[in-house]
């Protein structure tokens, strides 16, 4: 049992990440949201800040009806105004009106902001802060108070600083929240305040709020909770203004698996990946596959010594168990992958191959072949699969293209794109060659709708199978209109999706190669599931 103290999690994602470029919920989503993190165990929703906009006014509404199994949900707004009185203050009327058992309010820790911004007193600020805290206290609330421009306004004066969180905790604050809110604050800094206001307030619940500008909110975080910190504010994926908040997604783990510090969701983290995901699914964002623990790059292996490595010993080149956070090991497929590479991600797809038969080096120098001409088989793993079926274990193609032809024409008067696709298929061993033609707005789409008219009644498994997505790079700098273009395409049957890719200079023909990559291994399932059968 870890002798480490209790740290409480507190997400300010459904507003402070919701001031991130190109980040936005409904009410209904935060409230959603609201639930599946309260589920996983965090201790503090911050749910906006009333008065300020009609969503986050809907959100407390909604709030309001619904039970909550753990978590707090939070109000967030400012002290009172200067020269109001705290009663008659329109914004904390709001806050109390949130009906929320915890309010979160910020403050003026930097003279500069108290003098030049607010345009008051230092004295009065003081007052305000307490007051504020006060007030709301008195209506029965938790107060969580947040130091805005904390470690700036240390850096200006000190006293002044300390003076700051010193009324909010007299006035009843159940935290100290310490806000790096410009993000500038380095490592030693921080370091040092954090445990010079410690040793000041030694009975105090110190938070920390860190901003990412320098690219060390996390780390920021985790020297605030390693010098006495018990609470971290932070947003899920690292949403927030500028380039973001510190990131819960890593800030998390580290205090769990790393730091031993204890958590109310520590039991949940097996899930912790699908909450990442699911949350840039409500926002719409893509996730970013680089980021720490749940990213799908986290413990993906695509040299030949990592992954040779890693296949006899996993931790020696993974620093945890990615099932751990929900991830997994991924190994991935270039022209530097070798037999263990090979072998390994054959295994996972369910494949046995003999990483040193014969037939490996034969492999190895086709992979690199074809990567070399543009294919990509790292985020194309059905493609890869029809490959390794095909040199391995001889599969051999249902059906085989004897031509097509696509031809584009824009309909100016109603500007209207028509393309059309002309197919010739020979299926199986059928001796006549089916032919067929298909319209759709793109030449792709053309390709794909004759191409299924031609398949017939002869591969009904074909007939659900749908494109999703479709991505295009151009691989060659410099050569323009000549260059090698690389497609990726993502197809879907309504129970699963996978990832095909071609590469040509013609888009067209690059295009049917990951079509024909996607028929074949839809093909390749359904033969596997009568084996079964």
């Amino acid at each position: 049992m870890t002798d480490k103290p209790f740290v409480s999690i507190y997400d300010t994602t459904l507003r402070d990440g919701t001031q991130g470029e190109g980040v936005s919920f409904s009410a209904r989503d935060k409230i959603l949201l609201a639930h599946r993190m309260d589920d996983f165990g965090f201790d503090y929703i911050e749910g906006g800040w009333p008065g300020s906009n009609p969503r986050d006014m809907e959100f407390f509404r909604l709030a309001k009806e619904e039970t909550w199994r753990h978590a707090k949900i939070a109000a967030f707004g400012s002290t009172r105004r200067a020269g109001t009185a705290a009663e008659k203050d329109p914004q904390l009327a709001m806050l109390l009106d949130a009906d929320t058992p915890v309010v979160t309010i910020f403050g003026k820790t930097w003279l500069l902001h108290v003098t030049d911004v607010l345009r008051t007193t230092a004295e009065e600020n003081l007052a305000m802060i307490g007051d504020s805290v006060a007030f709301l206290r008195g209506a029965g609330r938790e107060v969580v108070y947040d130091a805005e421009h904390f470690f700036d306004g240390y850096k200006d004066n000190a006293d002044y600083a300390l003076s700051t969180l010193d009324a909010a905790l007299k006035a009843g604050a159940s935290h100290a929240v310490l806000c790096d809110t410009n993000g500038g604050t380095q490592l030693s800094e921080m370091a040092e305040i954090v445990g010079t206001v410690r040793a000041r307030f030694p009975d105090a619940r110190v938070g920390m709020h860190c901003h990412n500008d320098c690219g060390m909110g996390v780390a920021l975080s985790l020297v605030g909770v390693e010098r006495g910190a018990v609470m971290v504010q932070g947003t899920m994926n690292g949403y927030g203004e500028r380039v973001g908040n510190a990131d819960l997604t890593s800030i998390v783990p580290n205090l769990h698996f790393k730091l031993g510090y204890r958590l109310s969701c520590s039991g949940n983290m097996e899930g912790w990946r699908d909450l990442s995901l699911e949350i840039d699914r409500f926002a719409n964002l893509p996730s970013n596959s680089r980021a720490p623990f749940v990213g799908e790059s986290a413990f993906a292996h695509k040299g030949g010594v990592h992954a040779n490595a890693a296949k006899k010993v996993a931790h020696s080149y993974e620093h945890m168990r990615p099932e751990l956070v929900g991830n997994r090991q991924r190994i991935l497929l270039s022209d530097m992958s070798g037999g263990s590479s090979v072998a390994m991600k054959a295994r996972q797809l369910g494949i046995e191959v003999k990483e040193k038969s014969p037939e490996m080096r034969s492999f190895l120098e086709k992979l690199k072949e074809l990567e070399n001409r543009g294919y990509e088989f790292e985020n194309a793993d059905a493609s890869f699969e029809v490959l390794l079926c095909q040199h391995f274990h001889g599969l051999e193609d249902n059906f085989r293209l004897v031509s097509y032809r696509t031809i584009s024409e824009v309909v100016r008067d109603n500007d209207e794109n028509i393309s059309e696709a002309v197919v010739k298929i020979r299926l199986e061993d059928e001796p006549d060659i089916k032919i067929a033609v298909a319209e759709s707005t793109g030449p792709v789409g053309a390709l794909d709708h004759a191409a299924r008219i031609a398949f017939g009644t002869h591969f009904p498994g074909l007939s659900n199978v749908q494109l999703i997505d479709y991505k295009v790079r151009i691989l060659q700098t410099g050569l323009g209109t000549d260059s090698i273009v690389q497609v990726l395409v993502n197809s879907t049957d309504g129970e699963s999706s996978w990832w095909t890719c071609g590469a040509d200079p013609n888009i067209i023909e690059a295009s049917w190669q990951a079509l024909r990559d996607s028929y074949r291994y839809k093909l390749l399932k359904l033969e596997r599931a009568v084996a079964v059968k």
